[in-house]
């Protein structure tokens, strides 16, 4: 596997790039602040004339996840647009494109926050008490922050033995919010998958959930687009399924298992040997996103 070259800030090699398409968190802010340096390579990327694209897995609205990112400063005038994995979910949930959703049924069992029942809004389904009354289930992540898949066994096995398909709407295993880590829809649809349930996904790292990042990115050919994201998983497998060049954030969710120190000759090894283990490597890495 080549070396992945490691980058200062996004200075060196925005030149190469007409549009961008930025991952939030661990990007752009960590759920309760912007981190350094984030708005302030987003206005240079906008002084430079660059059209931006935010893509995240967050299992919420697309206008509900862009007012979420204003209120931390990631302004609506620093990007062309805000896609989001719950506003995919929902979109399919209401007009039943293709046969998996055509075949659904219109009660759902609800799993998740408090916080995301704007993904209930506008729907036309019966959102059901108990799993054995429900037609599939809608999976936005877990009540609380320190819960575990444990928490939710019930519910997936009852889910899994009447074999209730089920809609994730954020593919993400886990998030750091303010430092701590918290787990994701995708750790429990993960569980579902290992119980036998069938999952449909949405957003990162499926290749779907680009082509609306492809829209508010129009005029701006494929080979002159960047994603920018902290996870290997989903933002740079991502990146790779939709055939676009990568950029890794290393002080995102990989930051405590890199342990970066600053050297630029010792992070990039530390670096590379993460790409060579999990198999996967971007076009270029940096330690934070800053300009």
């Amino acid at each position: 596997m080549a070396s992945v070259p490691l980058y200062d800030g996004l200075a060196a090699l925005a030149s190469r790039y007409d549009g961008f398409i930025c991952d939030l968190w661990g990007v752009l802010h960590d759920g309760v602040e912007a981190l350094p340096g984030a708005v302030d390579c987003l206005q240079h990327l906008r002084t430079a004339g660059k059209k931006v694209a935010i893509l995240s897995n967050a299992p919420r609205r697309a206008a509900e996840v862009s007012a979420g990112a204003a209120r931390l400063g990631i302004r609506p005038e620093l990007h062309d647009g805000v896609v989001s994995s719950g506003e995919a979910a929902w979109q399919h949930l209401k007009h039943r494109p293709d046969a998996f959703y055509k075949a659904l049924g219109t009660r759902c069992y609800h799993i998740g926050p408090d916080r995301d029942h704007g993904m209930r809004e506008g729907l036309e389904l019966d959102f059901v008490e108990a799993v054995d009354e429900a037609d599939f289930l809608l999976n936005t992540g877990a009540h609380m922050a320190k819960d575990t898949p444990e928490v939710y066994a019930g519910e997936l096995e009852a889910g899994a033995a009447r074999k209730l398909p089920m809609v994730c709407a954020n593919p993400d295993l886990e998030v750091i919010r303010g430092g701590k880590r918290e787990i994701c829809a995708g750790a429990l649809a993960q569980t579902y998958e290992e119980l036998g349930g069938a999952v449909r996904y949405h957003g990162k790292p499926h290749a779907e959930i680009y082509e609306a990042c492809f829209v508010a990115l129009e005029g701006v050919a494929k080979d002159r687009i960047l994603a920018v994201g902290d996870s290997l998983r989903t933002d740079i497998a991502g990146a790779q399924a939709a055939g676009i060049d990568s950029l890794f954030i290393a002080g995102g969710i990989h930051a405590e298992s890199l342990d970066l120190h600053g050297s630029d000759s010792g992070d990039a090894d530390l670096l590379n040997a993460l790409f060579e283990e999990r198999e996967i490597a971007p076009t270029a890495a940096m330690r934070r996103f800053v300009w």
